[in-house]
């Protein structure tokens, strides 16, 4: 869960930074798109091969994560047995009590941005010949898209900043008081980065910055 938890946060690392290429202009945005889904490591891979090498490494990573996820909760239920005698909450934070519940809203939330984005079912007035550039433009020109995803993002960012947090410590980090303290800040370095990085596009777009 671990493992697969951070490649997944690397992952919204780099979709972020390829985001923020909206500031650069359709030509930037949408050939770092050509590239990404063309171009990438040719001609190691064929034109348009990696892509698929990526999206089902990344898929693989998502299920084992949520795979991991379910296992652990069943053997916490096995542990547990029918209930606590004495219930005495250990996580803390918002963001560790509801990481379960956030997991499932992550998710969701994949699944309604590969439908907005790849399959384009969402926004109106998206069809086969629209680039990724006019795309965006289209979906975040409207006020309760940039809302959605503001609310959507805030959530994930809450699973990651737990995540990473968590992440390390089971792979032996969390050795100390001050490793404790310093795993804290990153995560919520990181997950501060992401709000921010995803969020300013879609909201300069709305205001008219990117048109």
């Amino acid at each position: 869960m671990a493992v697969t938890g951070l490649i997944m946060i690397a992952f919204l690392l780099m979709h972020m930074y390829g985001n923020l290429k909206m500031f650069n202009g359709a030509e930037a945005f949408d050939g770092y798109a050509h590239w990404l889904k063309g171009d990438i490591l040719y001609p190691i891979f064929p034109k348009g091969g990696f892509i698929w090498v990526f999206r089902f490494g990344l898929l693989a990573a998502l299920v084992l994560h949520i795979w991991s996820a379910a296992s652990l909760a069943r053997h916490t239920l096995a542990v547990r047995g029918d209930g606590y005698k004495t219930f005495r909450p250990q996580a803390q934070t918002y963001s560790a009590r509801t990481m379960r519940w956030g997991g499932v809203i992550v998710a969701g939330f994949i699944i309604f941005h590969l439908l907005q984005f790849t399959v384009k079912w969402i926004t109106p007035g998206f069809d086969a010949n629209a680039g990724p550039y006019e795309m965006f433009i289209l979906s975040f020109q409207q006020w309760w898209m940039v809302l959605l995803y503001a609310v959507l993002m805030f959530i994930i960012v809450m699973h990651v900043r737990h995540g990473f947090w968590s992440a390390f410590t089971t792979l032996g980090a969390n050795t100390s008081s001050t490793s404790r303290k310093w795993l804290n800040w990153l995560g919520i370095i990181v997950a501060a980065a992401l709000y921010i990085g995803f969020m300013v596009p879609p909201v300069a777009v709305l205001i008219g910055w990117i048109s």
